[in-house]
């Protein structure tokens, strides 16, 4: 229990009588990469704000390292260390990487002038520690001149800085190329490495399989399978998983289509 960053109790939410979530039970781990998966309208989006703060569940408990948290919100969620990731990264993409690491938490000092040298070595610093490598960027390098797999190194080195126990990425490979990805889990990899814990969060089940160690499946608000990738042992395991559940769904449809024909 004691290496569990975060973990939820039968959370619920429902809009009116519509459950987007249905009783979730989760845990993450100190030091691990998770990765959720599931269809569209599955609940992942629902989960992930409810996770990131922005969303009030309707019943159940969150723990934070073990310990049960009332008012849960956007702001105590960054609090206890967890940063979101959105699919847009929220990047200033005309700034510097420095200015995007210390956005809305610049160094000042006591007259409120900026720490320039000071953001400038700590944003080299983060950047070593992720893992870019190549002497072509430096902290004052422009993000509009960045790949879509390094201005993703970048949302994660912010969420670094921000003292992050757990970071959350929503979709970060998408429309990413192999080459880009595999900068993308280096990234993952190294925050890893410096004991933080990653959900993350896929459509493309071989990305997910390649980076995760463990898998959520989420199908219709709650959460239909747990497994290691020792327990799944392919990801053309976990395929066939996901689409044995959705078969019934597409079952049904063609039937309630049949009975209006």
């Amino acid at each position: 229990m004691d290496d569990r960053i975060i973990e939820l109790k039968d959370i619920k939410k429902s809009y009116g009588r519509v459950y987007a979530l249905g009783g979730i039970n989760l845990h993450i781990n100190r030091g691990e990469v998770v990765g959720l998966v599931g269809d569209n309208g599955a609940g992942k989006s629902t989960l992930i704000k409810v996770l990131a703060g922005a969303v009030q569940p309707s019943s159940g408990d969150i723990l934070i390292k073990g310990k049960k948290v009332s008012e849960w919100n956007a702001a105590k969620s960054r609090e206890y260390g967890i940063e979101t990731v959105f699919q847009d990264r929220a990047l200033a993409i005309q700034q510097t990487i420095t200015r995007n690491i210390f956005m809305g938490r610049e160094l000042v000092n006591p007259l409120g002038f900026l720490k320039v040298r000071e953001q400038h070595r700590q944003a080299e610093k983060l950047m070593r520690e992720i893992g870019f490598t190549s002497k072509v960027f430096s902290p004052d390098s422009i993000v509009g001149q960045l790949s879509g797999g390094e201005r993703q190194g970048v949302a994660i080195a912010r969420a670094i800085y921000n003292q992050s126990d757990l970071i959350i990425l929503d979709e970060p490979t998408t429309a990413l190329s192999l080459t880009e990805t595999e900068k993308v889990f280096h990234f993952v990899r190294q925050a890893r490495a410096a004991g933080r814990s990653i959900l993350f969060i896929g459509h493309n089940i071989h990305h997910v399989f390649d980076i995760a160690e463990r898998f959520v499946v989420v199908d219709r608000g709650r959460i239909v399978l747990e497994a290691t990738k020792a327990e799944m042992g392919s990801a053309e395991r976990l395929i066939n998983f996901m689409e044995e559940i959705a078969h019934p769904k597409q079952e049904a449809m063609k039937t309630l289509a049949g009975g209006h024909q």
